[in-house]
């Protein structure tokens, strides 16, 4: 097996919008760095930008870079980086030079295809920040920790998408006046009694 092998893969998935403003980071470290690893040594699923004044320099300049250009991958600060444009936002998937492109490919495709299922097709500056949990755990169900989880954007959207509107409980049969909670209290210890006398 070949010394640099590791699960983490992904070193950060970004969600910039085209002016390079920061809508949604998420950079990966390995929780546990191998046996022998120096501090600031670079390993597999090391951070490489561990402040945020750094995060925000290569942010910048990426997307500096990448509105330049027409690709879908470039090697940027010594990092392969796979992008995608959406409207007026660009999502980032960044990995270590020696990271598969086609795995990291099919992340940033399952990033944009879950946003689209999420979204209902409008996936823009204004909807990610108002779906910011949505855009959130979506990411999380692709991958954590820099380890790739999920790549099918329908299992991802399922897993993230909010219950149905007949499933959740309605507010609107609830009586809170105060004769309502003096009958729910009475329910209540109706309830209660009828299960002490069974044995419950």
């Amino acid at each position: 097996m070949a010394p640099n092998m590791s699960l983490f893969s992904v070193n950060a998935i970004l969600i910039l919008a085209t002016d390079g403003s920061r809508l949604l980071t998420k950079y990966y470290s390995a929780p546990h760095p191998p046996s022998g690893a120096t501090p600031g040594s670079s390993f597999p699923g090391s951070q490489p930008y561990p402040t945020v004044k750094e995060q925000k320099a290569f942010e910048k300049g990426l997307s500096e870079k990448t509105n330049k250009t027409s690709h879908d991958v470039i090697l940027y600060d010594n990092k392969i980086v796979l992008y995608k444009n959406e409207s007026d936002i660009m999502m980032y998937v960044v990995g270590g030079p020696e990271e598969n492109e086609i795995m990291l490919f099919s992340v940033v495709l399952a990033l944009r295809d879950s946003l689209a299922i999420l979204l209902k097709n409008s996936t823009d500056k204004r909807t990610i920040i108002e779906n910011y949990d949505l855009a959130s755990l979506a990411i999380d169900e692709i991958c954590d920790d820099g380890i790739i989880l999920e790549t099918d954007p329908v299992i991802v959207a399922s897993r993230v998408s909010k219950p149905p509107p007949q499933d959740s409980v309605s507010m609107k049969n609830i009586d809170l006046s105060e004769q309502g909670m003096l009958n729910m209290w009475e329910f209540g210890k109706q309830k209660l009694a009828e299960r002490m006398r069974q044995g419950i």
